[in-house]
């Protein structure tokens, strides 16, 4: 099993390119096998959770092509298993993307029940309300979400939480309705605009995505078009608190700034330096932190998927913060592993109160969830000693190249898979 080992105390300097965001890239390569021609999708992350879903297309008949690692070619007109099950596909929460898609071309799906990181309840009872409505008949038998009908009508649909996936799979799913559907209560975030300019450039009929209302008209078929994802806010914002929490000056580029405002905000509340630029984004910290509060909303809010991260700068930041999880109830799992660092934290409910300590130290930690993970490896950078991080197979879910990108802007990292390589870091670095 691979980990990452880390001797921290280092400042990270320099400039680090941020890659396509993978929550949309999920999403935008499952939408891809509804047309019968190439699509052509550019900056892709190289990252575990995209090659699974790739496989998994690949696996019912999809053509799947790779030119480079952050361009894919996929043309669905060879599709003719619309059953996606194998031990993979289970692991990664995305694969209920490929329900909305199938079921809008296909009008027929078996896909098996999604995984993830266990960080919460994150049941799929709104996309099923949404299938249904549309109507669809929907049930989960051995393990398989199972929706077949023979049209799809549009239809008002309101969905009784902002939820990104339900967003997302519906607005794929009415794509290839028949009439107009609106959906009511539509997540937000960047990827469900994402995913709608993806469809409509294959030419859906989608208006509304960014706000809570969407609209969408039904057309017949869907064509081939060249698309590239927009680059990912949680890498980028990952990075930005690594500057902050290492007393670094970071410039992120190749990033959208107004994507990035909820955390940018936060970093000016400690007293961290944000300066923004078309594409970039420069963070530097050059004294201790102070303390504030954040609570996790939906976009535009402060994103649930950095708390995590967030967590590890205000624990070596000055006074009392509180972190308010609202989103998922069980993502303060890490702060067992950010204790045996010294970390002052309590945790009551859905709220961790952080007194910031002065320096962390290093310590062997488990990388419990994808988020959780990368805030463990920014925590051991910040940390005096070395520390060692277990179980990066859940940050190589969702990051690529990250001890590289690390190590490019100063950081003493190494990716090892023994207790000799571990030793041998040791001396080296002492």
């Amino acid at each position: 099993m691979e980990q990452y080992v880390i001797k921290g105390g280092n400042p990270l300097v320099g400039e680090v390119e941020i890659g396509g965001a993978k929550n949309a890239a999920l999403a935008i390569l499952s939408a891809a096998v509804m047309a019968d021609e190439t699509i052509t999708i550019e900056n892709v992350p190289n990252v575990r959770d995209v090659n699974v879903l790739l496989n998994a297309i690949q696996e019912i008949g999809a053509m799947v092509e790779r030119p480079d690692a952050h361009t894919v070619k996929i043309n669905g007109s060879f599709i003719r298993d619309m059953n996606v099950d194998n031990e993979y596909i289970r692991k990664i929460r995305a694969s209920y993307y490929l329900i909305g898609a199938l079921l809008g071309k296909y009008k027929r799906a078996e896909v098996a029940l999604p995984g993830g990181c266990d960080i919460g309840s994150r049941p799929i009872d709104l996309h099923i309300k949404g299938f249904k409505a549309l109507g669809a008949a929907v049930d989960i038998r051995h393990g398989l979400v199972r929706a077949s009908a023979d049209r799809l009508r549009g239809t008002h649909i309101y969905l009784d939480k902002s939820s990104v996936g339900a967003s997302i799979n519906i607005m794929m799913a009415a794509a290839m309705a028949e009439g107009k559907t609106i959906i009511e209560n539509a997540a937000k975030e960047p990827h469900v605009v994402d995913v709608a300019n993806f469809l409509n450039s294959m030419g859906a009929n989608i208006r509304g995505a960014g706000t809570d209302v969407i609209r969408i008209v039904g057309v017949e078929r869907l064509h081939k078009t060249e698309y590239s994802i927009i680059p990912d806010q949680i890498e980028a914002g990952t990075f930005m608190l690594a500057a902050a929490a290492t007393k670094g000056d970071i410039t992120v580029r190749n990033v959208i700034p107004k994507h990035l405002e909820a955390t940018s905000a936060k970093l000016l509340e400690v007293g961290c330096e944000v300066e923004e630029f078309d594409d970039a984004v420069r963070v530097v910290a050059s004294r201790r932190l102070h303390h504030t509060q954040v609570t996790t909303l939906p976009y535009p809010g402060f994103p649930t998927d950095m708390q995590p991260q967030m967590a590890v700068v205000l624990g070596i930041s000055e006074g009392t913060s509180t972190v308010t999880e609202s989103i998922f109830e069980n993502r303060f799992k890490y702060v067992d592993e950010l204790t045996r660092m010294g970390a002052s934290i309590k945790v009551e409910g859905n709220i961790a109160i952080i007194t910031g300590v002065e320096q962390l130290t290093g310590a062997r930690l488990n990388a419990l969830d994808l988020r959780a993970g990368a805030a463990l490896v920014i925590a051991a950078l910040a940390a005096e000693g070395i520390s060692v991080v277990d179980d990066i197979y859940y940050i190589e879910r969702g990051y690529e190249e990250f001890e590289k990108k690390l190590s490019s802007l100063g950081a003493m990292i190494e990716k090892v898979s023994t207790e000799k390589e571990i030793q041998k870091f040791s001396l080296k670095v002492s």
